[in-house]
């Protein structure tokens, strides 16, 4: 289930949630970013009450959780940077962030949880890193708002790996942390009332934009490892480098060619490397106990 998770939210984040947005032009992006607070603190609740004989953990009391208070923080930024970057027509800049993210959340369960790669995997982070340098090199500036997507959702799925509460019961408690803020501002700005019904409804679909794929995403976060999680995630930006270009006329530079063709080719050597190991596990599972059955 936890690949099925993965490509759920990683495909929602691809192409659905960005054109969501995109159809919000003209909306600020603070403005945005309440309401997507506001309705998907609502959305989670309705999800809880209807759902609540399924949960398999209790509202989180335990000392671990006060962690929930930083991965509020870090998805809070991580949205309103993507908001900036999609509501500017900088696409292809949140591609890269997203391209550069599996690299940070790699690093981070190497250093943090001491996860470990198989050499082939290792070849594949080498060659995702040497696409992101070259893509870098050949831009020729830093790319501030790439890196800061890439490594705010990075430390976010390591938050949530460690937190290791319900998903649904983690985003409930983020989004209402967050909810001080973002409800004040959807009640008392100017700048956060709806032009007209049609703007509202897609302001209010924001909560199940939102919490859909980020629950997706921490379900798979507690089943799947970093390295694993963190690679699958090239889908997202993929597709999103493609609606960018694609439908919103946006260029595709040299550099991102590059790294495009690097990043899959690492994807495809991971996978292949995933497919066989898991292979390899299933037979050596099956042969134990058919030797259990002979003994």
């Amino acid at each position: 289930m936890g690949l099925i998770y993965a490509l759920l939210a990683y495909l929602s984040w691809g192409l659905v949630v960005p054109v969501h947005f995109r159809l919000l032009d003209g909306v600020s992006a603070e403005a945005i970013l309440a309401h997507r607070i506001v309705w998907s603190a609502v959305f989670v609740t309705i999800l809880l009450i209807v759902l609540r004989r399924r949960l398999a953990n209790p509202f989180p009391l335990r000392r671990r959780y006060a962690l929930l208070i930083a991965s509020a923080a870090a998805i809070a930024f991580n949205w309103m940077l993507y908001l900036v970057a999609v509501g500017s027509g900088h696409m292809l800049d949140a591609s890269l962030g997203y391209f550069i993210n599996p690299l940070v959340s790699v690093g981070l369960g190497a250093l943090v949880l001491g996860e470990r790669l198989r050499p082939v995997q290792w070849v594949s982070v080498g060659i995702a890193l040497t696409g992101v340098v070259i893509a870098l090199i050949m831009a020729g500036r830093l790319p501030l708002l790439s890196l800061g997507l890439a490594i705010s959702f990075a430390l976010y799925g390591l938050l949530r790996k460690i937190v290791g509460v319900d998903a649904m019961i983690g985003f409930f408690a983020e989004t209402f942390l967050l909810l001080p803020v973002a409800l004040p501002y959807v009640l008392l700005s100017p700048d956060a009332v709806p032009a007209d019904g049609r703007q509202f409804g897609l302001l209010l679909l924001t909560g199940v934009t939102t919490a859909l794929p980020l629950i997706w995403f921490a379900a798979a976060a507690q089943r799947l490892s970093l390295a694993t999680l963190g690679l699958m995630q090239y889908l997202a930006p993929s597709c999103l480098m493609l609606l960018g270009i694609v439908f919103y006329g946006e260029t595709l530079p040299p550099d991102r060619i590059v790294l495009f063709a690097l990043i899959w080719l690492a994807l495809l050597l991971y996978a292949g490397d995933s497919l066989r190991t898991a292979r390899r596990n299933r037979a050596a599972v099956r042969d134990s106990r058919s030797s259990d059955l002979r003994g």
